[in-house]
């Protein structure tokens, strides 16, 4: 990943001091920045008046829950935002992302996952330049023409119902973020479908078997087990 000249920063909220000291030194061993806010109403303010590339944000603040923090940053931001909670039902973080989470984890967490997972929201504040072709997504011998709508793998076409193509292509637009399974229905078939899980089940079957891809070990699309998917990323060599 290509990082603009100065640091990116990344806001961290969370009212725990050994979270927040382990994040400090974490991030700034990797070269980021770091600004930290114990509640979240600091952290609303420091997000308006430092405007950070990235924000993590616990839920069990002491002032106001995470997720009324993130509707709230969500009226007059898009900065990335990664959830960072003990809250770990699959209902809760569907509502995070529903209401505008890049990504969730759960505490627990490995550092090594947490910091890769900072990197994929820090591709959004990329300068333009630094970023690939708008009409064409590429990875690991993967590429989908959006002007043409066509795919292409390992160099051979690979010929997609409407649907399927749709799937692949709404995922391609935010790689390596999840998105849940009620968006995806309520893009694809419509918000009238929004609870129809078995037609989402039945597309992403068939487009596994098209890719070649194994539930157990993905190559491109990740579930996110009762939440959604995701489409992986590989850093260009």
């Amino acid at each position: 990943m290509s990082l603009t000249a100065t640091k990116p920063r990344i806001l961290v909220i969370d009212d725990e001091p050994q979270i927040l000291r382990f994040l400090r030194i974490s991030l700034r061993s990797e070269g980021y920045e770091v600004l930290q806010a114990g509640s979240a109403t600091e952290g609303l303010m420091l997000a308006s008046s430092e405007a950070p590339d990235a924000i993590v944000l616990d839920l069990g603040l002491p002032d106001m829950d995470g997720l009324e923090a993130l509707k709230q940053l969500r009226r007059s931001s898009r900065i990335p935002v990664l959830v960072l909670s003990v809250r770990s039902s699959e209902a809760e973080k569907v509502e995070a992302l529903d209401n505008g989470a890049n990504d969730y984890v759960t505490k627990p967490f490995g550092i090594r996952e947490f910091v890769a997972r900072i990197r994929v929201l820090l591709r959004d504040r990329e300068p333009a330049a630094l970023r690939p072709a708008a009409n064409v997504y590429r990875s690991a011998g993967l590429i989908i023409d959006f002007v043409k709508r066509s795919v292409i793998l390992d160099d051979e076409d690979i010929h997609l119902s409407k649907k399927e193509y749709a799937l692949l292509a709404r995922l391609a637009t935010t790689p390596d973020h999840v998105v849940t399974q009620q968006q995806l229905l309520a893009e694809i078939w419509g918000p009238t479908h929004k609870e129809d899980t078995h037609y989402l089940r039945i597309v992403v079957a068939k487009l596994r078997n098209k890719l070649g891809d194994a539930p157990s070990s993905p190559r491109f699309l990740v579930t996110e087990q009762g939440v959604g998917y995701r489409l992986i990323t590989y850093e260009a060599e």
